[in-house]
Order: C-alpha cells, then structure tokens, then sequence
C-alpha cells in the first residue's frame, strides 16, 4: 500500500495535504479505498461550510457499505472536487491524486502537526 512521505494520516485513514495559503486538500487513504472495495458514491459538504475536527462532513458509499467521512481538523471548507461527485471510482483509482474530496482553510494552522506522519499511519494499519 502507498503512504506517501509528504502528507499527514488521521486514524479514520484520511490523508491531509498541506497547501498555500493556509489551507489542506483532504482525502480518503489508499488502505481506506482498498477496504471500501468499489465506491459508488460520494455525498460531500457546501463550499463554506464550517467544520470541526472530528465531526462528519459526508459519506463514501462503496458496493460493501456506506462509511462516514470525518474532518480531519477544523475550518471552514473552501472547495469540494466535483470530479468525485461525478466520478466516484476516482477515489479507487487515485486516492493520492484525482481522487480528493475536499479542501479545508484551517482555523489553525499548526493543527496539521497534530496528524499521523507517514510511519505512524503505516503502524496503525499493518497492525
């Protein structure tokens, strides 16, 4: 399973992406995608939405089951990847990439240092 180096993991096994301007692109992981099977739809929030860390901000549905998908941190949401809504097998297929889900102008910065690095999320997930 990929890990990427560069992005951060929460134990829910979304991904975050550090972008300028205060702000981070948010995605499902690859072992989430994996787990999830084929995802068939993807129900995401409006474009200023605030969010708090930990709450519910959607669903992925898969052909296995329907998953909530949680805020990694808290901010308002200041895009959501249409392609997804539109193409859902996206997530399957580049969960890293194509496959985002939203992106999230932080209330707080440093907040992100409070994610899972690389190695940790591989910890949690082989274990």
């Amino acid at each position: 399973m990929s890990t990427p180096e560069e992005l951060r993991y929460t134990e829910e096994h979304e991904w975050v992406a550090t972008r300028e301007g205060g702000s981070v692109r948010v995605g499902i992981t690859e072992y989430a995608q994996d787990q999830l099977g084929d995802v068939v739809f993807v129900d995401l929030p409006e474009v200023g939405r605030q969010v708090t860390a930990g709450d519910s901000f959607g669903e992925v549905e898969s052909t296995k089951s329907v998953s909530e998908l949680f805020a990694p941190l808290a901010g308002e949401v200041v895009a959501v990847n249409d392609a997804v809504a539109d193409s859902p097998e996206l997530i399957n297929s580049d969960p890293y990439g194509e496959g985002w889900l939203i992106e999230i102008k932080l209330d707080d910065g440093a907040s992100v240092d409070s994610l899972l690095d690389a190695e940790a999320y591989q910890k949690l997930t082989s274990g």
